[in-house]
């Protein structure tokens, strides 16, 4: 079958995430700098969570323009990871509303640790449908990166309760890992 609906559909899905995070942001009540301080965990939080959404939202492009299509269990996978990519604005909110506290920093990585997760999934079951020889294969390749970024989160889950910003620290790394697009796909794509 065709991907352009699952294309739409996870499109529509990531903007509605984006939305819900930036509805979180309330107005300060005041008119100068120190109004501010007090929701800088807040807008933190939403800067990274921001920043994760569009790596995700770049990504799942790039992977799914190097698909020709799409079956029931890629629509499976994809609606899992976006389950995952969903819990995002939760996380964001407690973890800033709560000044970077253990626990959600935990929850936090726990959430972008499966979404990670996801994303391999999906992507592996893009890899099998199309076959191992195809181009979508040989542009994934090897997982080297997924895999770090994976033991990256459960170290900054681990982390997070003996100081929760060094978790942060570790999330932070594993999104500037990701900030550029995937360009192992492009790569193969222009060949």
């Amino acid at each position: 079958m065709g991907k352009n609906r699952l294309e739409a559909f996870s499109d529509g899905v990531i903007a509605i995430i984006i939305t819900i995070m930036v509805l979180e942001l309330k107005v300060p009540h005041g008119a100068d700098w120190d109004t501010l301080v007090p929701l800088a965990p807040v807008f933190l939080s939403y800067v990274l969570s921001f920043i994760y959404t569009g790596i995700y939202w770049n990504n799942h492009h790039h992977l799914l323009h190097a698909a020709a299509k799409v079956n029931g269990p890629v629509l499976w996978a994809n609606l899992h990871l976006l389950f995952w990519l969903s819990l995002i604005p939760f996380v964001t909110g407690w973890m800033g509303e709560n000044h970077f506290g253990a626990l959600p920093v935990a929850m936090y990585g726990v959430v972008l640790a499966m979404s990670a997760l996801a994303y391999l999934l999906l992507e592996h079951l893009l890899v099998r449908l199309h076959g191992n020889e195809s181009a979508l294969a040989q542009a994934v390749g090897r997982e080297r990166k997924e895999w770090l970024s994976i033991a990256l989160y459960a170290l900054g889950i681990g982390l997070s309760f003996v100081h929760p910003m060094l978790g942060v620290g570790l999330y932070a790394a594993v999104a500037v890992l990701w900030f550029l697009p995937d360009r192992r796909i492009e790569a193969k794509l222009a060949h």
